[in-house]
């Protein structure tokens, strides 16, 4: 296999990332988007790819001037547990570094992935109200069984 390489995404890459997250977005495992929000997050969006072909995504996206939500992240199927995931999550996780972002969290329905990083456990009801506003797009709203992780940015 290839290197696998990190890079900023770029309005070209939109549409294939659309591709990826509604993928699994069809599953109930993530959010869906719109490519009127993804251009919008253009900037958020981490990309894993091989050879120039798009095989991940990762968005980092602020909340509040010490909060952060790492969000969209998906692998291609054919490369799950090939290092992709942890690519991408390691590029949002420095991205904050650099951004002086305390906290991280996310909403997942696979909560061993981000205590491999360090994540960990909070009951929902902790994060701030601000980050519900997308929840009504999701086909498990209103009774959401995502679990909930943060992570210290500068506990490191």
């Amino acid at each position: 296999m290839n290197e696998i390489n990190i890079r900023q995404a770029k309005i070209k890459d939109m549409v294939t990332i659309q591709q990826l997250i509604n993928a699994y977005a069809q599953e109930g495992k993530l959010l869906p988007r719109s490519l009127s929000e993804l251009y919008e997050s253009l900037r958020d969006f981490f990309l894993a790819e091989i050879d120039g072909q798009i095989i991940g995504s990762c968005a980092l996206h602020i909340v509040w001037e010490d909060l952060a939500e790492i969000r969209s992240l998906a692998v291609a199927k054919d490369m799950i547990k090939q290092g992709v995931g942890t690519k991408l999550l390691k590029a949002a996780i420095n991205s904050a570094k650099e951004l002086e972002i305390n906290k991280l969290f996310v909403l997942t329905y696979n909560p061993g992935f981000f205590k491999t990083f360090g994540f960990e456990l909070v009951d929902k009801s902790t994060l701030p109200h601000k980050i519900w506003g997308e929840c009504i797009k999701c086909i498990h709203f209103p009774h959401c069984d995502e679990e909930a992780l943060v992570y210290d940015v500068t506990a490191e």
